[in-house]
């Protein structure tokens, strides 16, 4: 046998798997296909900038997995950032996005929209309708965004959830369901609560990394799982591990893993992910603003998501006197973007942004443009409605870890994946000499 356990992935979820692994005494080898760690909670250091391409913030709610694994690493002083969320609608932003704060002061929405939502997350809170780790047991579990709002007011939709689940998710609420996103809002609270890491968000994947045997530029072409073991094969290599954690998206783990057990394969080939685009622009001067965060509805713009003042986020994300502002492409426009240039994509979503600020494309000095193929679990109907089956039966030779194990699109439900398939993974010699 070559490896004791392999982890397939170096974002968050597999090097988590992989820390409490090797804390239990078990040999762990991390594979990457990419040249650096964290996936999507990466981050990259560009000319004295710090360009968060991922995960943008954590809460102080709804995150326990997370904060454990931060105090265990030392990394628990997390500053607040300090500033509140915003919707764009009729020229002008409205604070109050994601905080009640917003049902007094409006935060965009109509009187009887503001009063529509109140009641329909008070009824859910009251009956404990919706679970962030079993969102296909919540009453609305069969919902998509657009039909939990259909009876309520149209700003509830419009500008309220739409730009919440587009602009943070990349899902289309005719799709996507509506119990996750529920959940969410429940779990991680209020704006006020949220935070962002010193020195770029990948700050936990990379300690986590320093600790762990971590081979990046590793693609893993084939897994194929026997009784014992599985077979790994990458690029001009064959391995074999008694073990393997597979932390990549759904869809790649499908296409790697050529033969998982039949009860797996429909919610694997059910679970679908949404693209996304970030154009990360770096300025001449700090442009201020009210908000840090802008949510941009699709009835105010085509292409254009979230604009995030990252400088406002938090001091260090841009030099003395800089700026740097983040651009989310819209659901309409990132499957199309993905093959564009990156030229293609700043001046495509900067010449939108330019109405929300104002001299924007004057003052670009540089720019770093991420595509995510794989962006963030899509939770449709279908797939939740398979997910409690899949999540049941997991463990064996192969298991999971990501996001998209409970349809909880953070990275709180990635860290506590990867927690439990090495709880998982520990028990398997157990079974295999029972």
């Amino acid at each position: 046998m070559d490896l004791d356990v392999a982890v397939i992935g170096a974002g968050i979820a597999g090097l988590a798997a992989a820390h409490e692994l090797a804390l239990a005494g078990r040999e762990v080898r991390v594979f990457e296909a990419a040249d650096h760690v964290g996936g999507r909670m990466a981050t990259r250091h560009v000319a004295g900038f710090v360009v968060d391409t991922g995960a943008e913030q954590i809460s102080t709610r709804g995150y326990p997995h997370t904060w454990e694994l931060l105090r265990r690493l030392g990394l628990d002083d997390v500053p607040p950032i300090g500033r509140r969320l915003g919707v764009w609608r009729d020229g002008r932003a409205h604070r109050g996005l994601a905080h009640p704060s917003g049902l007094v002061t409006g935060a965009g929405l109509a009187v009887r929209a503001r009063l529509d939502f109140a009641r329909a997350t008070r009824g859910l809170a009251r009956s404990s309708a919706v679970d962030v780790e079993r969102p296909e047991a919540s009453r609305v579990g069969k919902a998509t965004v657009a039909e939990f709002c259909a009876p309520y007011h149209r700003d509830v939709l419009e500008y309220l959830c739409q730009p919440v689940v587009s602009g943070f998710f990349g899902w289309q609420p005719e799709r996507s369901a509506a119990a996750p996103f529920l959940a969410l809002l429940g779990a991680i609270g209020p704006s006020t609560a949220w935070r962002a890491y010193d020195r770029g968000m990948d700050v936990v994947a990379r300690a986590l990394a320093a600790r762990l045997d971590v081979t990046t530029s590793s693609p893993v072409r084939e897994i194929l799982a026997g009784p014992a073991y599985a077979r790994i094969t990458g690029d001009g290599t064959e391995l074999r591990a008694r073990s393997v954690v597979l932390a990549v998206p759904a869809p790649v783990a499908r296409q790697v893993y050529v033969n998982p057990p039949e009860h797996e394969r429909p919610f694997l080939d059910a679970c679908t992910f949404t693209p996304m685009v970030k154009a990360h622009l770096m300025l001449d001067h700090r442009p201020e603003s009210d908000v840090y965060l802008l949510a941009v509805p699709r009835a105010e713009s085509r292409s254009v998501s979230v604009v995030l003042f990252d400088h406002l986020k938090h001091p260090d994300r841009a030099p003395e006197g800089r700026g740097l502002l983040t651009l989310i492409a819209s659901p309409a426009v990132a499957p199309a973007l993905l093959d564009a240039t990156d030229d293609e994509v700043v001046s495509a979503l900067a010449a939108e942004a330019e109405r929300f600020v104002p001299g924007l494309r004057a003052a670009v000095t540089g720019s770093v443009v991420h595509r995510f193929r794989h962006g963030l679990p899509e939770a449709t109907p279908h797939a939740l409605a398979l997910r409690g089956e899949f999540a049941s039966r997991l463990g064996g030779v192969v298991d999971y870890a990501g996001d998209w194990v409970s349809l909880t699109p953070y990275s709180e439900a990635a860290v506590r994946s990867g927690r439990r398939a090495a709880a998982r993974v520990r028990e398997v010699p157990r079974r295999q000499h029972a």
